[in-house]
């Protein structure tokens, strides 16, 4: 009787919260880079998942990513299209609250022997907010989305030449989607190894999206908004006419990262008195 008692209560699930610290690596996928896992840069989060069963879980995220790449790395567009090099390179911090809905293969519940492992899937919504910078010739990290003393953008957004382009928003929606596997260790502790990719609405998150807007020596066409600074980031070399590609405006760009989770399960106050 005993026995039975035991693996029933083993058997019964109560649903619970865990609180976990995410450690990994971000990169980005874009314009300047077409390469997973290329040039990755520090990423933690904080993370609470809601155990509804052994298969469902319900998952709060707030992550801080970084992310960055350089026209002169080997995996960038413009190799892939046998185009001159540009010198455009940015590095942005992006800052990530997410609702996620999280699924496990296996039954998963930790201090039962028999499911302590399950691979896992999620999706949801996130909301992040990013703002890609660039180095300038003094060597200080500049915002590119408002440059200058105007506040234009490095592609003419809010400059007079080019009324249709206006200043993309640093808040922006994205997709989730990642999965991973997790391991119980004991009742009241997991470790996860997750890789997650985001699909974002915008192609400035790295401020590279549409055409060049001035041109090279003697032929400058810059809008009188955009002052030197502005210019020198747009067109870091100087090379090229207005109209040429800069990026592709069709391919939105992306962000993801990989790492470990430790989460433990938060224990509820016992109801019995102290004596």
């Amino acid at each position: 009787m005993l026995l039975f008692n035991f693996i029933s209560q083993a058997q019964q699930f109560r649903p619970n919260t865990e609180i976990g610290l995410l450690l990994g690596a971000s990169y980005y996928l874009g314009d300047l880079n077409t390469n997973h896992f290329n040039q990755p840069s520090p990423a933690t989060g904080l993370i609470i998942r809601q155990n509804i069963d052994r298969r469902f879980v319900y998952k709060a995220e707030a992550l801080y990513l970084n992310v960055r790449s350089d026209d002169q790395n080997p995996f960038n567009i413009r190799k892939q299209l046998d185009t001159t090099i540009t010198g455009i390179h940015f590095k942005s911090h992006i800052f990530e609250l997410s609702g996620l809905l999280e699924f496990n293969f296996l039954p998963y519940q930790p201090g039962n022997p028999l499911h302590t492992w399950t691979p896992f899937i999620y999706t949801g919504i996130s909301l992040f907010h990013f703002n890609p910078k660039a180095e300038n010739r003094t060597g200080e990290w500049v915002d590119l989305q408002s440059i200058g003393p105007e506040g234009v953008g490095t592609e003419g957004q809010g400059t007079n030449n080019w009324p249709s382009r206006r200043k993309y928003s640093l808040i922006q929606l994205a997709i989730p989607m990642g999965g991973g596997v997790k391991i119980a260790i004991n009742e009241s502790f997991n470790i996860m190894l997750e890789y997650g990719i985001r699909k974002t609405f915008t192609d400035y998150l790295d401020d590279v999206s549409t055409t060049f807007v001035g041109g090279p020596h003697g032929t400058n066409t810059y809008d009188d908004l955009m002052g030197q600074e502005a210019q020198e980031l747009s067109d870091p070399y100087n090379l090229h006419k207005s109209g040429e590609q800069r990026g592709d405006p069709d391919k939105k760009d992306w962000y993801s990262f990989a790492g470990i989770t430790l989460s433990f399960k938060l224990q509820k106050a016992s109801n019995c008195p102290p004596y």
